[in-house]
Order: structure tokens, then sequence, then C-alpha cells
């Protein structure tokens, strides 16, 4: 089965938005919550991509906890994972974060937190203000969690996160465990990826965001950088990379050179003997025969997940599946509120 995409085409956008009421459980298991599901389909000479939304409970709107950027989804058993970054209300940002995990028996839709699966690092490690942005490879019966750390503003007398332009540089660490429920052990009080430090390269400020993947017997972690010539304005010109290692626990070798522009949240997945991208500021999908020299397949899409984690069972043994996506877990937020979200991703278009 293969899903074809062709770009440069004109896209009508439809949104259907139902509501419906159902009993939710967790923190506010007492309350009634409202599911709102969106639907939007990009349709051009009959071949569409849609993306539906729905609230799910345990890990979605809580009156104590905020929670965004999940990871991607495994499974084991019979049980679906995730690991996410949780703060207390009314923080919102990921920057004053730990990072918690809950698991789900019914794909997605109900979920139970089950603790924190990372806390801060030590006093005067990379990673000791904020721990962030996780994602998950098991690989040969272990597993490790990637995540996002930052340290408190160097200099700060008060030993605070300032959130500045020029010294709050962030790096990619790796934790390993013997299950999913851990306990989870760094493998290092440094970054296995850090930020360049050549200030014109793409990821000379901010290094984030990880998605992994196994290809051609090489571990590829895939993640978004900012330079830091861009100052404040960053953000928006957040650029995607990679970096490979025969290790999971690293060294990791970067890339040479960027790969999708405009890709502010890395959400990667294999399709077509490939692999495929979406990139969220530029709101399209992107693919590489290679995983490298990724081309737009599909573009102007309209409501696009947040900060999205998939459902990806090549990630539970090894890279063995080779499935389109399906369901996983966004997040939405306001301000001082963010929580997570279930999506489903479909390709609608078989050939």
């Amino acid at each position: 089965m293969k899903i074809n995409f062709k770009k440069g085409c004109a896209y009508m956008s439809v949104v259907l938005i139902v509501l419906t009421l159902f009993t939710a459980c967790g923190n506010n298991h007492s309350k009634k919550a409202k599911t709102v599901q969106e639907v939007s389909t990009n349709e051009s000479k009959g071949e569409m991509v849609s993306f539906s939304y729905s609230e799910v409970t345990g890990i979605g709107k809580d009156s104590i906890y905020n929670r965004r950027d999940p990871s991607d989804i495994i499974k084991v058993g019979n049980k679906y994972y995730v690991w996410y970054t949780r703060m207390d209300k009314p923080i919102r940002s990921g920057y004053w974060g730990t990072i918690w995990y809950a698991i789900s028996e019914d794909e997605g839709h109900t979920w139970q937190e089950q603790g924190m699966a990372l806390g801060l690092g030590a006093e005067g490690d990379f990673d000791n203000h904020s721990v962030f942005t996780p994602n998950i490879l098991a690989y040969n019966g272990k597993y490790y969690l990637y995540y996002t750390g930052v340290q408190p503003t160097p200099g700060n007398l008060e030993k605070k996160f300032e959130g500045n332009s020029t010294t709050d540089f962030t790096g990619i660490g790796v934790a390993v465990a013997d299950s999913p429920d851990g306990p989870f052990k760094r493998v290092s009080n440094k970054p296995v990826i850090a930020h360049s430090e050549v200030s014109s390269d793409f990821d000379s400020y901010r290094v984030d965001d990880a998605s992994l993947l196994v290809k051609d017997g090489k571990i590829w972690l895939y993640y978004k950088g900012r330079c830091i010539e861009h100052g404040t304005k960053g953000a928006r010109h957040t650029q995607m990379g990679v970096a490979m290692s025969e290790n999971p626990e690293g060294p990791f070798k970067k890339y040479d050179h960027p790969l999708i522009e405009k890709g502010h949240e890395v959400l990667i997945w294999n399709q077509n003997g490939g692999v495929a991208s979406l990139a969220s500021l530029s709101k399209s999908i992107h693919w590489a025969k290679d995983g490298l020299n990724f081309s737009p397949i599909a573009e102007e899409l309209t409501t696009i997940p947040m900060a999205p984690g998939l459902y990806r069972p090549h990630l539970e043994n090894g890279n063995i599946g080779n499935s389109i996506p399906g369901w996983g877990i966004c997040m939405r937020q306001s301000n001082g509120e963010a929580h997570l979200f279930r999506f489903e991703i479909n390709n609608m278009s078989h050939k």
C-alpha cells in the first residue's frame, strides 16, 4: 500500500466540530468533561490528509498541573506508554518542568498517570533547572529516554533561569532503564547532543525535541535547532537536523547541514520506504527516501497537531514495523493552561 501526495496543488480545508459529553476520570473524575473533535481535511485531486482531535482523561485538562510536549508512544504488553513534561499551574513553559509518564489500555483515550520518570540533574549539570520534551526508544531489551535539559542561567546570582537568547543553551540527554516503568538512570551528566560552537550554525543556541529512528544499523536522532545569531526571533527560524550513532547512548555525530526549515516541533515516521516529517511552522509534510533529502509532499495543512507524538510501533523493538501513522498525543495551550489531547492523522488516498 502506498500513499502519495502532490505538492504545488490547491487545498481546501474543512473543519468539523463535534461536541459530546462523557464522564471524565483522573484528577477531575467527578466532573463532566467535554470532548471536542475537530476534523481538518486537506484535499487535492482526490488525495487527502486529515487530522481529528478528542479530549483524553487522566492527563487532559487539570486544575493543578499543566502537561505538554508528549513523547512518541510505545506499547509494552497490553499497555501504551507516553512520557511528557509536567509543571505546577500556572507555570506553562517546559523550561520549569520535569518528566512524567502515563499508561493507557484503550489506544490513548484514557490514561493513568504513574509518576515522575526523570527529575532534575545534579547542581552544575546541564539539566539542573529543567528536563522536558522527552522521547523514547526500546532497543535490545532496554528503554532509552531522550530529553532536553537546561541549567540556571550562567552568572545569575540567584541561580534562576532567565530564558535569554545569549547564554541559556539547551542540550539533549539520555537515560536508560530495563523497564518502561523505570527507574531511568542518566547515561552521563553531559548531553549526547550539544549546541554547536559555531555561531552561524543552525543549532548554535538550542538543541531540543529528539525523535528516534533505527536505520541502516544506526540510531538516527532527529532534533530541532536554533541559531544564536537570530536572537529573540530565533524560534521562527527553527530547523530540523539529525545526528547518528551506532549506540543509543552515543556518541552521536551530527549530519553536516539542516534538513527541513520551519520545523519547530520534530515528528517523523516511516512511510513508503522512506521517512516522513511534519513541519509545524510551515504546516507541511515532507518526505525523504534516504531520511536526509526532504521535499514537501503536502502543504498548507490546517489545524495540525501541536507538539505531537505518534504511536510508533517500530520504536518498540528496534524499528521492525513500517506502518502508516495513525493516532498520537499532542497538546493544547492557552493563558496559564496546557494539557494533552488525542489526535489521529489519516492519509486518505491509498494507491
